[in-house]
């Protein structure tokens, strides 16, 4: 039964969590204590529903998302513009979630090591070894393994800070919302619904489940495994929430590692370390090889990850990531900007992926029901609502 429970899904899970789940929720946590653990609730209830859309697109087609945009828009004005939003979420979305994820492995070697300005290079070598070298099985294994560490981690240190419980419960209701609070649950939207994930999610499907699988399967593991990594997410804002008056600001890693201080104390440092190098480590092999599964899809290269054009194309996003994380910027600040970068590209995405979700011609029998419709309808409403009420804010247009 185990086994049924993870699987593809948990490596979406383990690639949400990663240096930006950890700060933008930390900083949520120590800004709005409990007040923005509603968006939360909203993002995994988006993940949700928009992952297993996906899935099931994996799943019925055998093929990833990237393909059957390929093959619902072959030509025409309608493909232009559909490349146009997808390699845009690729190098945009990608690149600058790469770059937050090597920025917040650069913030864990800093808490363990100590500083060196190399720090990206050799976190990116080291993530090239991997998508070079390594195989899909291994890397699903180091990641399911990692969302069960920092699970229980954070369970327990939720515990030990002893929140407050009828504030946690009013925070499951939408409130504060002001300027700063829209770039805050930007930030929460996008650290959790990853448009990249999308891809991933449909082209990694069939290593696992078979055509002859049962797609009820292929949604509980989902439903469970974005339930798990929501969870920590969750925690990980209670934890900052009931340790705010220890954390005045969140502007470097010793601030994110006070709040493990109640569970470890003095080794709540290196903890911490550990947890951002490995969360960003594992997002940043995640984040190219979703860009190489999209470009693999839409261009109709061979289903081959060693094909040099699927190699190249998570190169540029690593190489990308490493030249971004060593221009000097603050790592929080990075990490803030492709949470928000994403958020702002997921409804484009999500509308392209409902569409294709509901063709007769690619899932035959398996397209939207009118409850997936309905609830696609609300995350993307929703989603475009912030988006352009966080625009407002730092542009004034009304």
């Amino acid at each position: 039964m185990l086994k049924k429970l993870f699987g593809p899904s948990t490596l979406i899970a383990a690639a949400f969590i990663g240096p930006g789940t950890i700060t933008t929720c930390t900083i949520a946590g120590v800004q709005t204590s409990y007040e923005l653990i509603w968006a939360l609730v909203f993002s995994i209830f988006a993940t949700i529903v928009l992952q297993e859309m996906a899935a099931r697109l994996g799943f019925v087609t055998r093929n990833g998302l990237g393909e059957a945009i390929n093959n619902q828009f072959p030509k025409g004005f309608s493909r232009i513009l559909v490349l146009f939003i997808v390699i845009g979420a690729i190098i945009i979305g990608n690149a600058a979630y790469e770059a937050g994820n090597l920025s917040g492995g650069v913030l864990g070697a800093d808490l363990i090591i100590g500083e060196y300005k190399f720090w990206p290079i050799v976190l990116g070598g080291i993530a090239f070894c991997f998508l070079y070298f390594g195989k899909y099985k291994l890397i699903e294994k180091f990641l399911i393994a990692l969302v069960l560490l920092m699970s229980i981690s954070f369970l327990i240190t939720a515990f030990m800070v002893q929140p407050n419980l009828t504030a946690i419960l009013k925070g499951l209701w939408p409130s504060n919302f002001n300027n700063e609070s829209y770039k805050l649950i930007l930030g929460l939207i996008g650290t959790t619904v990853v448009p990249y994930n999308l891809f991933l999610h449909a082209s990694t499907i069939p290593k696992k489940w078979s055509s002859d699988a049962s797609l009820k399967d292929v949604r509980i593991e989902n439903t469970f495994s974005i339930l798990l990594g929501g969870l920590i997410s969750i925690l990980i804002v209670i934890t900052a929430a009931a340790s705010n008056e220890q954390i005045q600001e969140v502007s470097n890693a010793k601030d994110l590692a006070i709040q493990l201080q109640p569970v470890f104390g003095n080794y709540a440092k290196v903890l911490m370390g550990l947890g951002l190098l490995a969360a960003g480590l594992s997002s940043a092999i995640t984040a190219p090889l979703a860009a190489g599964f999209a470009a693999q899809g839409i261009f109709g290269w061979p289903k081959n990850q060693d094909h040099k054009y699927f190699r190249l194309t998570w190169i540029i996003i690593l190489i990308f990531g490493v030249f971004v994380s060593m221009t000097g910027f603050k790592p929080v600040k990075i990490i803030q900007f492709a949470q928000i970068t994403n958020a702002i590209l997921l409804p484009f995405i999500a509308i392209y992926l409902m569409y294709i979700s509901n063709s007769k011609k690619l899932l035959h029998n398996f397209t939207n029901s009118i409850v997936s419709n309905v609830l696609g309808g609300i995350v993307i409403i929703i989603t475009l609502i912030i988006s352009f009420k966080s625009f407002n804010s730092i542009f004034n247009w009304l």
